[in-house]
């Protein structure tokens, strides 16, 4: 069994050098960050331009409950069962986040057999991507204060700065604040305010670039405010991008590890999918497609969140095409959402059934296996899958590993050949209003009835909509625990409309976001955070970290 070290049966894992030759990478130019974790040169992926890529596979799942669904234990274990099938497999997950870490969520590693190592590093510090993330977007908070305080040369109107800082914790005071405070010294005073650092449009940035001159350009790109005309100011206008690619210059490369039992992972960027684009870089997942036949990927949340923006952004962005989606469904998240009674949880299973088919895939239900599930609730959701003509399978990935997720892989093959002559689907084109697409979004994959816009959000369409930025994709942010956007609304809800609060430009990443419901962008603590069971022993072994 695995311990908390990240050894199993008291064997430490092999050396990432090791599973860099399994990926038949060259050991002399990968860059290791000790023992087991290693960062893996984008030259790697410009070298392999004109192989073919694998078969890209997405794990989403149903509406979560408070505890989520286990995606990426499910991820690991089919990453790990294609493996033991004598498959070529690699799979990539997010970089995880401080902020639930030391709050309620806890890491974002996996569990039980399921894991991916060395999870105590890549919990905490890992190789620094999510500090360089947050200091390249502060140093351009900076440097825009600073234009500020030195003349004003562009016309910046402080009220209308876009920009925010981020910091990597939960912290709700910092949401809304005042800077430039003490005197003229000490700068312009302003309205401010922090958002997590997964939520920053550089982590969006970082995530969906395809090489150094593209991060460069999306930079470029990042409108940081506006004047007192109502023009864009860029980032390059504050003269700022230049450093920041220096500080985001290794971030770029992917980070190798490798699960429990072996099997080769990339960890790569960390964007959170109700307030972003919810999935590991792109870089990332390009180069596991050069390297492996097949890649399993995670989209945070559900459908209607991480799987809607993996295709419409990221898919669309990286030009990848999804062979196949697998849903996380749980007997716990059947009962959370309404049991098994019309429009409960089976309704809201199919609506997420649903919503992948919209896109134009045939997806595979895994059921993740809890000791306590009643066998006729488990037996009641098979039935229910076949009865929609999908396979679902019963996963047991969490206390087994690869082994307990043999029959979920095998599915998985299957509707990779099924899908086989299908394409993915895009739900709308990129020239339609923004107003159409957040609309479209809204009533096909939420089964809402439609859009409000709130005064202010109203007003945002009309200047993103005349200074050109309508042909950019949404990235709608609303609550994780419905379909609609109010988190009480459970099962499959009906006669529902969507209220966009806010908008909020990403040039740079390359789309709008749209604020709904009470979500915030900066997360608070709990009554009691996890970081309250955190300490050090006199031995300097950490506990409570998991």
């Amino acid at each position: 069994m695995a311990d908390k070290s990240g050894t199993i049966n008291g064997l430490p894992p092999r050396k990432v050098i090791e599973v860099a030759r399994e990926l038949h990478l060259d050991t002399d130019r990968i860059l290791p960050h000790g023992h087991y974790i290693a960062k893996v040169p984008i030259d790697e992926l410009l070298a392999r331009q004109d192989q073919p890529d694998g078969h890209l596979i997405l794990v989403s799942a149903m509406t979560p409950t408070p505890q989520g669904e286990g995606k990426t234990t499910a991820t690991i274990g089919l990453a790990d069962a294609l493996r033991r099938l004598g498959k070529r497999s690699i799979f990539c997950v997010r970089e995880p986040s401080l902020g639930p870490y030391f709050g309620i969520k806890g890491g974002g590693t996996g569990g039980g057999r399921a894991q991916v190592v060395p999870a105590e590093d890549i919990n905490l510090h890992f190789v620094g991507d999510m500090y360089a993330v947050e200091k390249a977007n502060n140093l351009l908070c900076a440097m825009v204060d600073n234009h500020l305080q030195h003349g004003n040369e562009l016309g910046i109107d402080p009220r209308r700065i876009v920009l925010r800082r981020v910091i990597d914790f939960n912290e709700r005071s910092l949401r809304d604040i005042v800077i430039g405070l003490g005197g003229p010294k000490h700068g312009v005073p302003r309205r401010d305010g922090f958002n997590i650092t997964p939520a920053s449009e550089v982590m969006a940035i970082l995530c969906l670039s395809r090489d150094f001159d593209d991060l460069g350009q999306r930079m470029t790109n990042m409108v940081v405010g506006f004047t007192y005309r109502g023009e864009p100011v860029r980032a390059d206008a504050v003269q700022a991008v230049g450093a920041m690619q220096v500080l985001l210059r290794d971030a770029i490369h992917p980070n190798l590890v490798q699960s429990l039992e072996g099997t080769p992972a990339f960890v790569h960027g960390g964007p959170f999918a109700n307030i972003a684009q919810g999935t590991n870089t792109a870089v990332a997942t390009r180069l596991a497609l050069k390297l492996a036949d097949y890649v399993v990927t995670e989209a945070g949340f559900a459908t209607d969140l991480g799987a809607e923006k993996f295709f419409h952004i990221k898919c669309r962005t990286a030009g990848l095409q999804p062979a196949t989606a697998v849903i996380v469904a749980t007997a716990k998240a059947v009962a959370y959402h309404g049991g098994f009674k019309d429009g409960g949880g089976l309704g809201n299973l199919a609506k997420h059934i649903e919503n992948i088919r919209l896109f134009g895939l045939d997806p595979v239900v895994c059921v993740s296996d809890f000791p306590d599930d009643k066998p006729a609730d488990v037996t009641r959701i098979l039935k229910f899958c076949g009865r929609l003509g999908v396979e679902a399978v019963v996963s047991q990935h969490f206390d087994k590993g690869g082994e307990g997720a043999t029959g979920l892989a095998e599915a998985v093959l299957r509707a990779i050949e099924k899908n086989r002559r299908k394409k993915l689907r895009f739900l709308y084109p990129l020239d339609l209003p923004l107003e159409k697409k957040i609309e479209t979004v809204a009533e096909n994959l939420y089964g809402a009835d439609g859009v409000d816009f709130d005064h202010g959000a109203r007003n945002s369409l009309d200047l993103l909509e005349r200074q050109g930025f309508t042909g950019l994709p949404v990235c709608v942010a609303k609550t994780a625990m419905s379909l609609s956007d109010n988190a009480d609304l459970r099962g499959r809800p009906r006669g529902f409309r969507i209220r966009v609060n806010e908008l909020r430009l990403s040039a740079g990443a390359g789309f709008v976001v749209a604020i709904c419901g009470n979500i915030v962008t900066m997360p608070g603590l709990p009554k009691v955070p996890a970081a309250a069971r955190i300490k050090v022993l006199p031995s300097g072994r950490a506990t409570g970290l998991t």
